[in-house]
């Protein structure tokens, strides 16, 4: 496995949420919140909506998005990539659990219910957690006192990947 894809496959694991951003058919962007319903080893990101949502629309009309993902540990995560709308009944059922009945109150029959897959193609990370974000924090201090710009190390606090 290429190591930026392992890369992103273990940063992904670390959210439970994004935020899906797609174009609008009026060259306006949409971002909405989404559960993340599984990561894929390749990256790829599953989530459930509606056949007649908003989104599903703008992805008939342009299939470029970004994911944005964000924790309370200072872990941040931007993806580009392309999405698309997948019916297939037997990966629904594969990706179903009980908290989506919020969304789909008739369960996986739902006849509404859509996939979006989201295939990444560029990723960028800010990992401040862990021992991370102690050297962060004290790069921060430092930087402050000095007057100067905090230094973050390229390729373990911040790095752009390519899966």
């Amino acid at each position: 496995m290429n190591p930026d894809t392992q890369k992103l496959y273990e940063l992904l694991g670390k959210f439970r949420t994004a935020m899906l951003v797609t174009h609008t058919p009026e060259a306006g962007l949409r971002t909405v919140p989404m559960a993340i319903a599984k990561v894929e080893p390749d990256g790829r990101v599953w989530f459930f909506t509606s056949r007649q949502s908003g989104k599903a629309h703008d992805l008939e009309s342009n299939p470029n998005v970004d994911l944005i993902f964000s924790d309370d540990s200072a872990n941040y995560l931007t993806v580009n990539g392309s999405g698309a709308l997948v019916t297939d009944r037997e990966k629904i059922n594969e990706l179903w659990s009980e908290p989506f009945k919020v969304w789909f109150p008739g369960g996986r029959e739902d006849p509404t219910i859509t996939l979006i897959a989201v295939e990444p193609a560029r990723a960028e990370f800010w990992d401040n957690s862990g021992f991370l974000k102690l050297q962060y924090l004290w790069e921060a201090a430092r930087a402050y006192a000095s007057g100067n710009i905090p230094h973050v190390q390229e390729g373990e606090q911040h790095g752009v990947l390519r899966p």
